[in-house]
């Protein structure tokens, strides 16, 4: 199998096959990330993708989902994609589900009849790292699309019938504006109905502006209390059902819980956690090393 560095998938996606179809990241611009900040976008030749399909034939038997990689790989046309899924189907017939990274812009671009013939090619379970519902927030970070976008965008997904995870961030909006990030984050899942919702935590990586505007006192971190208390305000105000996917390493509190079922013991886990957090570090600001 052929595979370009760095390459990145969601924790939850460990057991699924990988499939290379582009290269990089096609926006590259966020404010926070240096995932492929020294990797050129490139879109992978669909020979390669084919022989690629054929070694995965030959190597794992009973394949239920893909997984193409990498950073945002549903920004290759609709008639891409549906090459890519057609080999996949012809190769690994007993593929499930073929699942990627998106962006909001990745969808704008496909017609609504190229999207629901995407979904029938068994495309779906999109990780959709909107980041943010807070508008402000947004901006800064950078992503290429408004609040407005994502709203409209994500319902596009829903009427074609095609399954998203929505992606965001605790601390997004940054010091003092925790419950203001939990209330936004809210509203835009309790319209859209993600599947699942995958929080991570923002933190400065070395080199992106993110880290600059911090060192020069321009956007001030949450701290660890606010980040409880913001994590808190999210899963209580989600009323629809989902799947709170929290178990990446980076956030102060890892669990996965079933929303609003699990919603009391949810938020008992993080009650739970800040009894047991010495108050020094929860008024401060621990170091982070991923996003």
């Amino acid at each position: 199998m052929n595979y370009t560095q760095p390459v990145y998938r969601p924790p939850y996606e460990a057991n699924t096959l990988l499939l290379q179809v582009t290269v990089g990241c096609a926006h590259n611009k966020c404010t926070f990330c240096t995932m492929y900040r020294d990797v050129k976008f490139q879109v992978e030749k669909i020979d390669q993708v084919e022989k690629d399909l054929q070694e995965a034939q030959q190597l794992y038997g009973n394949v239920k989902r893909v997984f193409l990689v990498n950073g945002d790989a549903f920004v290759l046309s609709a008639k891409r994609l549906k090459e890519i899924a057609e080999k996949v189907h012809h190769y690994l017939p007993e593929v499930e589900k073929i699942t990627m990274y998106s962006s909001i812009n990745n969808i704008k671009h496909k017609s609504d009849e190229e999207l629901a013939e995407l979904a029938k090619l068994g495309i779906g379970d999109l990780w959709i790292g909107v980041e943010t519902g807070h508008g402000k927030a947004l901006r800064y970070l950078n992503k290429g699309s408004s609040i407005e976008d994502a709203y409209e965008q994500l319902e596009r997904l829903n009427k074609a019938g095609i399954t998203f995870f929505y992606g965001f961030m605790f601390g997004a909006a940054g010091k003092g504006k925790g419950i203001e990030n939990a209330e936004a984050n809210a509203k835009v899942i309790n319209k859209v109905k993600p599947l699942g919702i995958v929080p991570t935590t923002l933190s400065p990586n070395e080199g992106t502006q993110l880290a600059k505007d911090i060192a020069d006192g321009t956007f001030e971190l949450a701290t660890e209390r606010e980040l409880f208390e913001e994590q808190k305000k999210t899963i209580e105000l989600v009323d629809v059902p989902t799947y709170y996917m929290g178990i990446h390493i980076i956030n102060s509190v890892s669990f996965d819980a079933e929303l609003p079922k699990g919603k009391q013991g949810a938020i008992d886990r993080v009650n739970h956690a800040i009894s047991n957090t010495n108050e020094a570090i929860l008024d401060s600001v621990p170091e982070r090393h991923s996003i």
